[in-house]
């Protein structure tokens, strides 16, 4: 199961339908800790620190920042990135499709757009 980073702008209500779905996922989220407001490229070390897959509604800059580590050589376990207008539930289905169907090392230096 993929080890998950929720971004600190992400839609709560999505991730509590995920959990339901999914009792067992292994979620960190930013805004409960320290990583609270650091910039993107400092979040997306963290995520690699951590081996955590980040889960952001940012389309714009996260993915850019996560291609720069990848040209630069750094790790860098994946982003799945949704777009903030998706409707929740096809959020809370596509994101359970990944989580269930996809490992970890499957979406390294990856960043993986939704819906599908």
């Amino acid at each position: 199961m993929l080890r998950l980073l929720i971004d600190e702008n992400f839609n709560q209500r999505i991730l509590r339908g995920l959990r339901l779905r999914v009792p067992a996922l292994d979620v960190v989220v930013v805004q409960e800790t320290v990583m609270q407001g650091l910039h993107d490229p400092l979040l997306l070390h963290e995520a690699a620190v951590l081996q955590r897959v980040l889960v952001t509604h940012d389309l714009k800059t996260i993915p850019r920042y996560a291609y720069a580590r990848v040209a630069a050589g750094d790790p860098m376990p994946g982003i799945i990135a949704l777009p903030d207008d998706l409707p929740i539930g096809q959020a809370i289905e596509q994101l359970y499709t990944v989580v269930e169907c996809i490992e970890e090392h499957e979406l390294a230096n990856q960043v993986l757009y939704l819906p599908l």
